[in-house]
């Protein structure tokens, strides 16, 4: 599995393979006057051709030789990486590359990087906030920028027809991008630029991009798009595994971090009763039920969320169960970690598919995890983001299984589903 990045400069070929290898692939940079790397090691390899201020006939020669070398390496993905502030010969380059590639071809042109406060909306690429051609970047002495409508200034510079989506079918549920993209290519427009103001636009773009078939696509980009369509493209071609999330801790943010989960993954929560699991004479029972409709769930959704959680405020009152049952809400409180933590043990016994990850939120859940699977501990690898640390059980029935956990005040909105990506990132990593 090899993707190829054919970068205008070298800063932006090592940015764009850095957010690679964050992906799970293992990037090197090379400048087209030395040897190309050859190693097996390396599956995404970007090729810096300093084409920016180059003319024509030598930008025209660098990007066709670069890109016959991806095709001859064998890479899948051939991708043309742009400068953030659209300053170069960008048109030029892209229609060198789907020369090469063939007719079938088409460039999906996105020059967000919102993470470097670059973003498009209606078509205008702003940095921070302004749009480009007001920016310092306008004044370069070499090249300026005159206009921030991107699909204008690649048009410009290409003789393929451009198209355009705009930021409203990015954000709209179902198939409607890929719909919109589809009818794009069907109407001939080798280029299609499309709008992103977030991560998750991209993401969504990408994932997109991911579901054509029958036309081989170029992403044009300054790294961000390369990167989230090389996973989702190769994700695919990959066994898929499970990932389960298990949640105890009933918190407003909690609620809208499954919330985010499930509008993404489009998975639908397994509810285990955290009152039938403080009463001790229907604990079993609720266990027995929640683990036979997971383990049906399962079956239909790559991630499995099981959960106490629910749109009520559903908070039990244990004071008043304890005294009814004679024993203390502490114990009780515990009886419900155990439940969510067998309910996970039983479906990660009783499944045939494969569990590439394990999420707990909250530290008791956690505990209680390695309890009712008689590991002894987790040996720690790496931490996805402040307080959500991964690694894996040690010893017990399910020794080197990979886990995340976090506590239930942690991280935002994001922060389960970035959990659950970091686990496919791991999966990838291992299949390439």
């Amino acid at each position: 599995m090899k993707i190829g990045i054919v970068a205008d400069d070298l800063t932006g070929a090592n940015a764009t393979g850095v957010l690679l290898n964050k992906q799970g692939f293992t990037s090197a940079t090379v400048v087209q006057t030395t040897e190309l790397a050859t190693s097996d090691a390396i599956n995404a390899l970007c090729i810096d051709i300093d084409s920016r201020y180059a003319p024509d006939e030598v930008v025209v020669e660098k990007v066709t030789s670069a890109t016959q070398h991806f095709l001859k390496w064998g890479a899948q993905i051939i991708s043309k990486r742009i400068d953030s502030t659209i300053r170069g010969k960008i048109g030029l380059e892209i229609d060198t590359v789907l020369h090469e590639l063939g007719e079938s071809s088409v460039a999906i042109v996105v020059g967000a990087f919102p993470d470097s406060g670059r973003i498009c909306s209606g078509g205008y690429l702003l940095v921070d906030g302004v749009p480009v051609q007001e920016t310092d970047v306008a004044k370069d002495p070499i090249q300026g920028i005159h206009s921030s409508y991107v699909p204008g200034v690649v048009a410009n510079q290409s003789t393929h027809f451009v198209g355009y989506i705009g930021l409203d079918q990015v954000l709209a549920k179902d198939n409607a991008l890929l719909d919109a993209m589809s009818a794009q290519i069907k109407q001939g427009n080798r280029i299609i630029v499309i709008d992103a103001v977030r991560d998750e636009d991209i993401d969504t773009i990408a994932h997109a991009m991911a579901q054509v078939k029958e036309t081989k696509l170029v992403p044009v980009d300054p790294g961000p798009l390369t990167a989230a369509y090389a996973a989702a493209f190769f994700n695919q071609l990959v066994a898929a595994k499970k990932v389960i999330v298990t949640v105890g801790s009933i918190t407003p943010l909690s609620k809208k971090q499954l919330a985010y989960v499930e509008r993404k993954t489009h998975t639908v929560p397994v509810i285990v009763s955290a009152e039938k699991l403080a009463t001790l004479s229907t604990w079993e029972e609720e266990v027995n039920r929640s683990t036979k409709e997971a383990i049906k769930r399962i079956d239909d959704n790559d991630v499995l969320v099981i959960t106490t959680v629910t749109e009520l405020n559903n908070l039990v009152d244990l004071a008043k169960l304890a005294k009814e049952q004679d024993t203390t809400a502490n114990k009780l409180a515990k009886k419900i970690t155990d439940g969510l933590a067998q309910v996970t043990r039983n479906v990660m016994k009783e499944t045939d598919h494969d569990i590439q990850g394990c999420f707990t939120s909250g530290g008791d859940v956690t505990s209680s995890l390695c309890s009712v699977t008689k590991a002894s501990g987790i040996l720690l690898e790496d931490e996805v983001f402040p307080l959500a640390a991964f690694g894996r059980l040690m010893n017990g029935e399910f020794p080197d299984q990979p886990v995340i956990t976090k506590g239930g005040l942690i991280g935002d909105e994001k922060a389960i589903y970035k959990c659950i990506k970091y686990f496919n990132t791991q999966h990838f990593r291992k299949s390439i």
